[in-house]
Parts: C-alpha cells; sequence; structure tokens
C-alpha cells in the first residue's frame, strides 16, 4: 500500500493540513445554524435559554468535530495508528460529551409550543428512544463499538475500504452520544439515574478501553498488516506504532473518563449544597406552589420528578411564574385597586 504522498507528520504539518469534508462540513453547518436559531428563537419567546457554559460546550463540542474531520488527524489517520487512536477518543468522548453537555435536546422543547412541543416530547420519551439512552444500553453499545472496531478485522477491513471509515465515525459518535447522555446530560429523556449510579457505569466503562489498551500496547506482532503494508521511510515501525496505539487507549481513554467521573462527583456536591440550602419541606412548597400556579394560568411544564434548581425547564417555570407575580404586584395602586400593565 503506498503512502499517497505523505511526509513525516510535524507540529508544522499537523496544525497546517487542512482538507474538506463536505458531507460532514454540511452537517457540522447545519447543527450550528440550527442550535443558533434555537438561542435566538429562545431570547425571542422570553424562555430561560441556556446558560453561557452549556452553549460554549455545545459550540466547542463542533470544533472538536470539525478538528477530528478536516486536519491532519484525519488525512494521517489512515497512515499512523496512533493517530487513529487520538481521532477515536475525539470522536467518541470529548465531541459526545461537550454535546451532551450542551443540551441541545432542551433548548428543542424550549423553543417548540402546543402540539409540536408535545409531539417532541412524546418522541424523547417513547419506548425507542427510552430503550436506546438507559444506561445499561449505553453502556453495552459503548464496549461493544470499542472492542469490536478494535480486536476484530475492522479495523483491517476499515483501511481497505474507505467508506468504512465513514461509518466508523458514526458509529463513535452515536455510541459515545447515547452513552454519555443519561451520565452527563440534564436533558427531558427517561432516565436520570442516582448520581452513584452514575459513577458506577463510568467506573465499569473503563474496562474495555483498558483492555483493549493493553492488548494493543503489548502486541508483539502487527494486528493490522494493512498498516504495515504502508511503506513508510519516517516515523516509528508498525509494531511500535500500534503499541503506541494502545497506550493512548488505555491511559488518554482512562484519563478522560476520570475527568468525567469528576465532573459527576462536583455535580453532585453542588446538587447536595444545592438540597441542604433549599430543604426538601422547602422544595415542596416551591414544587407545589408552580404546580398551582400553572394550573391558573393554562401553562404546561413537566414537574414529575423534577428539581426546581436542577431541571432547566422547571427552573424556567419557576422564574416565569415569578415574574408573573411580580407584574401581578407592581400591577396593584398604593389603595389596593388593580391598575392594566403590559407585559
Amino acid at each position: 500500500m503506498q503512502m499517497g504522498g505523505y511526509g513525516p507528520l510535524t507540529w508544522h504539518v499537523m496544525l497546517t493540513t487542512w482538507h474538506g469534508n463536505l458531507v460532514w462540513d454540511l452537517l457540522i453547518l447545519a447543527a450550528l445554524a440550527s442550535y443558533i436559531l434555537g438561542l435566538t428563537r429562545a431570547h425571542r419567546m422570553g424562555t430561560a435559554g441556556l446558560p453561557w457554559y452549556r452553549v460554549l460546550s455545545f459550540l466547542l463540542g463542533l470544533a472538536a468535530l470539525v478538528i477530528g474531520l478536516n486536519t491532519a488527524i484525519e488525512t494521517y489517520s489512515h497512515v499512523l495508528f496512533w493517530v487513529h487512536m487520538v481521532q477515536h477518543l475525539l470522536m467518541i468522548m470529548v465531541v459526545p460529551a461537550l454535546l451532551v453537555i450542551g443540551s441541545p435536546l432542551t433548548l428543542l422543547l424550549q423553543v417548540t409550543q402546543g402540539r409540536t412541543q408535545e409531539r417532541v416530547r412524546s418522541v424523547l420519551l417513547s419506548a425507542p428512544v427510552s430503550f436506546l439512552t438507559h444506561p445499561l444500553v449505553g453502556l453495552l453499545l459503548y464496549s461493544g463499538v470499542i472492542i469490536g472496531t478494535h480486536l476484530t478485522s475492522f479495523m483491517e477491513q476499515m483501511m481497505l475500504h474507505p467508506w468504512l471509515h465513514q461509518t466508523e465515525h458514526v458509529l463513535y459518535l452515536v455510541a459515545g452520544y447515547l452513552f454519555l447522555l443519561p451520565l452527563l446530560g440534564n436533558e427531558p429523556i427517561r432516565w436520570r439515574p442516582p448520581y452513584l449510579v452514575r459513577l458506577v457505569v463510568l467506573f465499569i466503562a473503563m474496562a474495555p478501553e483498558t483492555i483493549v489498551g493493553i492488548v494493543l500496547l503489548q502486541a508483539d506482532h502487527e494486528l493490522f498488516p494493512a498498516y504495515a503494508e504502508i511503506h513508510r521511510m519516517w516515523g516509528p515501525s508498525p509494531l511500535q506504532d500500534l503499541n503506541r496505539g494502545g497506550a493512548i487507549m488505555w491511559a488518554f481513554g482512562d484519563g478522560l473518563m476520570m475527568a468525567f467521573i469528576v465532573g459527576v462527583v462536583l455535580a453532585y456536591i453542588t446538587h447536595a449544597s444545592t438540597n441542604a440550602t433549599a430543604g426538601s419541606w422547602l422544595e415542596g412548597v416551591r414544587r407545589s406552589t408552580l404546580a398551582d400556579n400553572l394550573a391558573a394560568t393554562g401553562e404546561r411544564a413537566e414537574l414529575d420528578g423534577a428539581d426546581l434548581d436542577d431541571d432547566e425547564a422547571a427552573l424556567a417555570a419557576y422564574n416565569r411564574m415569578l415574574g408573573r407575580l411580580h407584574d401581578g404586584s407592581a400591577g396593584r395602586s398604593p389603595t389596593g385597586g388593580e391598575t392594566t400593565t403590559g407585559r
């Protein structure tokens, strides 16, 4: 197999190599435009929108996807296995995590109304979506993709058939997103597992990465002949390249998973601190008051099991209630009569 004229991978090459990836670039632009339009519509509708850190996270996720698919990482993933492994971690861990934290599904609910919103909500809570977003299903899918694409003949076939490489991208993104959605996200889906369950699942998910990483790191012969057939006059030998890829998967894969675990722990601490401040009794009063107000105004909101300080949709409804109460108070005359006010 010829190298196609690719020279040594230097920092200059890494920073200056750029090529278009038409289908993926169009999808990324569509996702960016949809997200920005959603934020604009949410602002016009007066809904809570999304916190700045969630917006930033989503934008960084799209940027990471562009880097993974349009730079030397994509080009040299066909030449060096360790570069493929860098791309692998970007596509199955970094990009999905950033997109999940960006809460696009919450934004979708915020910018829809009436029957459209009910349809969206029913789809997100439907049996097929609930099955796919179950933490156990996500864990099995995530583990299966990691093992199946590295300890079988898939990698060899991917090198021989370029279209399979694009399929691999889809597998990584979908598996990573479905796995991390109920663990790192705060989206309007059926599953919001307790923090302890999230931690256990994340710890378990380190096993397939560790196993595959160690197998590749300790291999004493090239497992993917297609990489060995690339006649390079530079860089590591095929076996060294394979071992480096295994080391990257083991060290950085587990490192990223530990970062997710730390994030869940910090989220739990914040959540526990909020509950300690408000108290369960006060939380119940707030929920009851909001439910009565929504019933009186005819506004709809899902409050079952929602924490008013943690669930963004419930918090938005609560803030709108406070705004109505404030406007009603401001509309009273000093003598107790009502004056007409506009919103």
